[in-house]
């Protein structure tokens, strides 16, 4: 077996991440038995298996290390063994593996390599004869478990999810979610039928000479790419801002249950109508929402307003102090409220049995993928991700449960919320007590 030095061997740009915890399990195998599986490397010493025990070597300070030499006709014969390395070894993300599996097969498909009856291997020019299993990818990943569903699945996902969307997605958790994934992919399909149609067009202009042809179709080309990347883009982000609502509602619970009822009596602060309260960062007001008093402590500049319909509204207001407004209504409060309102409407979002209208002077992209999220805490949450950044202001003119409070101190954001009930808006200065373990502190009056 060929020994050659550790600096001699190249590393392709193209490899995979190291697992740290699998190489600090070989460095221990191979300080205490050696290295009992050789690497593969090209007869140019191009790496093509064995990153993880050519690492765990390099730190264990080994000068030299064994290599299996493989004599490879081309760049798409070396791919295809190192591809087939991972994806038999290595525990794969499912956006990753469904990369390689798409990589595999145009591979596959340029070198013309198909399954035969009684075929295992693939001899080359000359007699050298190399390990490259003809089979298809789909009977590859029949055979580490995967069904024709989540194959074919999985090349959709490769093919179709937008690459600079794919670079958003990759370290984030979304990365090992298929079903995420596939909802992301499957954004902005048209647009990305639209673009494969345009590309055979220009290819058949380029090959007749029609300059003009060529121009329009490259044009299409781009446009539907750039639509097809937004729309993605906002499934993406809606997709994240679900998870984080969903993760947000249990981490809230959690908080909810360890609160320890006695305190409740102690931290209950009293509250009267005209007070304004400071909770931290943000202010509280206890009185009616509608009026001037209310609407002078507002900013000039939030990026969001969420409200709950009443049976005095009197809040249109709020498409000026605001960005977007959330309106959450019941079903049958929905034809009565457009009728009245003056606001300028977007879009609606139907969360299980809860209809929250999308009001805005703006054009307002709307979420891709449904919405599944239980309880008004976690539409909140959901409301807050989509519609805001960290350190934004948030209005709520109705304090209800202190769920739009104790979301905003959890994100970040900055909240001003009143309400003309002093019960409703002490239960919720006490909640947020007993979340942060602070004391709120009631604003004196001038």
């Amino acid at each position: 077996m060929p020994v050659v030095s550790i600096n001699q061997i190249r590393i392709g740009s193209n490899r995979r991440p190291v697992n740290a915890h699998k190489v600090n399990e070989l460095k221990e195998s191979i300080k205490t038995n050696g290295l009992l599986n050789p690497i593969t490397v090209d007869q140019n010493l191009n790496l093509i298996a064995g990153l993880h025990r050519l690492t765990a070597s390099k730190l264990l300070g080994l000068e030299s290390i064994e290599c299996n030499v493989v004599n490879y006709q081309d760049a798409d014969q070396a791919r295809l063994a190192e591809i087939d390395e991972n994806l038999i070894r290595n525990e794969l993300e499912p956006l990753e593996r469904s990369e390689l599996w798409l990589e595999r097969d145009q591979i596959l498909e340029r070198m013309g390599l198909r399954a035969k009856a009684g075929d295992n291997q693939h001899t080359l020019k000359g007699g050298a004869t190399i390990s490259l299993p003809p089979k298809r990818t789909i009977e590859l990943a029949k055979e580490v478990g995967y069904s024709k569903r989540t194959f074919q699945h999985g090349k959709q996902i490769a093919k179709s999810i937008h690459p600079d969307v794919k670079q958003m997605i990759k370290g984030t958790p979304l990365a090992d979610s298929p079903t995420t994934l596939l909802k992301i992919a499957r954004a902005g399909s048209e647009e990305l039928t639209l673009a494969e149609e345009a590309q055979k067009a220009l290819e058949l202009a380029q090959k007749q000479g029609d300059k003009q042809a060529t121009a329009q179709q490259a044009q299409l080309i781009i446009e539907a790419n750039k639509k097809q990347k937004e729309l993605q883009i906002l499934a993406l982000k809606s997709a994240m801002a679900e998870k984080e609502a969903k993760l947000a509602l249990k981490k809230m619970q959690r908080q909810v249950e360890q609160v320890i009822e006695p305190l409740k009596a102690n931290l209950e602060p009293v509250v009267k109508v005209g007070e304004e309260w400071m909770l931290g960062r943000h202010l509280v007001y206890c009185g009616d929402t509608y009026t001037s008093q209310f609407r002078n402590l507002l900013p000039s500049d939030a990026a969001l307003a969420i409200a709950t319909v009443s049976s005095t509204w009197q809040h249109n207001y709020l498409i000026d102090e605001a960005r977007v407004v959330a309106v959450l209504r019941s079903e049958g409060q929905v034809y009565q409220f457009y009728k009245n309102n003056q606001m300028p409407f977007q879009y609606e979002l139907l969360v299980n049995n809860l209809y929250i209208g999308i009001f805005s002077h703006h054009s307002i992209a709307k979420p891709q993928s449904p919405i599944h999220i239980e309880g008004i805490e976690g539409v909140v949450n959901y409301l807050i991700n989509f519609y805001t950044s960290p350190n934004n202001f948030v209005i709520a003119p109705f304090m209800g449960d202190g769920e739009i409070l104790i979301a905003g101190e959890r994100l970040g954001r900055i909240c001003f919320i009143g309400d003309e009930s002093p019960q409703l808006v002490s239960r919720g200065v006490m909640r947020w007590q007993q979340w942060t373990s602070k004391p709120a502190q009631k604003m004196l009056s001038v």
